[in-house]
């Protein structure tokens, strides 16, 4: 055989990676990748910290010992699973004809795994991003921090252990202050933190003014869900935001969860995020917050709530002008009530 034929030519060799480069084979979209994307999207907006093996076969077994009976009687605690279910076309049929392999893999290797991708790529980039949210554009952050080390934040710096501070203690105070930097005063998942209400002010005697209404909370959740270059601007969807790829139009009571949790670890000292690690306490926090969003006797001021960051963030979503109208509408009802009785 000739050189030639054991060495293709330049010229052939350069045509087949040029063609190559522009008509080669393309990645197949299979129902597992779609699973883990969708897996990244739900996580975010509806649940996130939860292990998703258990919660699918529990969700399956509860349909199995009701499915004679109404919807309305399905336990509120699964309302994880059905939200999930009815979000993702086929998923229930495939899960309840499938094996319990097919529950393990569908709920750890395909929607476990995203849920767990997205949250570890917003630990990653919230970690360096919250740094600029913590004193006003143009100040210094004295002493600064380091954007890829953690251990100066939390309770070990002035300003991150400020915004740590449980509610309802005095940062000012120096026994207080020390006690909490040396862990002596351990907190809780459910005691909440001075970040988390509007202006850093907590009023012990109405602890619904300003909740999860704080500058840092907007801040966070438009890096995350309307692209990073977002904060500073008018609130709108970009096109490469989370929020446009995934339609979504209106804030979600599992996002504003996600949010705060994901803020709250990126003031934290720790490094590694683990629902289950029992300083930061993660998962008890993001409970806590969601158990509150979906309490039935804080029903008014929750609607209040999410209406408020709708129109923060989706300002002009037909979503948000609905909600609004329906909230006047129920306004006007009351007050006609209220005047019937009194006349």
């Amino acid at each position: 055989m000739s050189g030639d034929e054991n060495h293709p030519s330049v010229e052939s060799s350069h045509k087949h990676s040029h063609s190559a480069l522009h008509s080669g084979p393309r990645k197949k979209v299979t129902s597992s990748n779609l699973l883990v994307l969708h897996g990244r999207h739900f996580g975010c907006t509806v649940f996130t910290l939860c292990d998703y093996p258990a919660l699918l076969t529990a969700g399956i077994l509860r349909l199995e010992e009701l499915q004679n009976s109404p919807i309305e009687d399905y336990p509120a605690e699964n309302t994880g699973f059905m939200e999930l279910v009815e979000s993702y076309p086929g998923l229930l049929d495939h899960l309840s004809n499938g094996k319990e392999e097919d529950i393990i893999h569908v709920g750890e290797l395909q929607m476990g795994k995203g849920v767990s991708g997205a949250r570890g790529d917003d630990t990653k980039t919230l970690k360096s991003a919250v740094l600029e949210w913590l004193v006003p554009r143009g100040q210094a952050l004295i002493p600064p921090l380091s954007r890829n080390i953690k251990s100066d934040r939390g309770f070990n710096h002035e300003v991150t252990g400020a915004l740590l501070c449980p509610a309802g203690l005095d940062w000012s105070n120096t026994e207080t202050k020390q006690s909490l930097k040396s862990g002596e005063t351990a907190v809780r998942g459910d005691q909440w933190p001075m970040f988390l209400y509007a202006g850093y002010i907590y009023d012990p005697k109405d602890p619904w003014t300003g909740l999860l209404r704080s500058e840092i909370l907007i801040f966070g959740f438009k890096h995350v869900f309307t692209s990073p270059s977002s904060v500073d601007k008018e609130p709108k969807a970009m096109r490469s935001g989370n929020a446009y790829l995934h339609g979504m139009k209106s804030v979600t009571k599992g996002s504003l969860a996600y949010i705060a949790t994901q803020v709250r670890f990126s003031l934290s000292s720790l490094s590694v995020f683990s629902r289950t690690n029992t300083v930061t306490d993660s998962e008890n926090f993001y409970h806590s917050i969601l158990d509150l969003l979906e309490d039935p006797d804080e029903s008014q001021e929750v609607v209040d709530l999410m209406m408020w960051w709708t129109r923060r963030i989706f300002p002009n979503s037909s979503s948000s002008q609905r909600s609004l109208s329906k909230i006047w509408e129920k306004h006007a009802v009351l007050r006609a009530r209220a005047a019937t009785g009194t006349t």
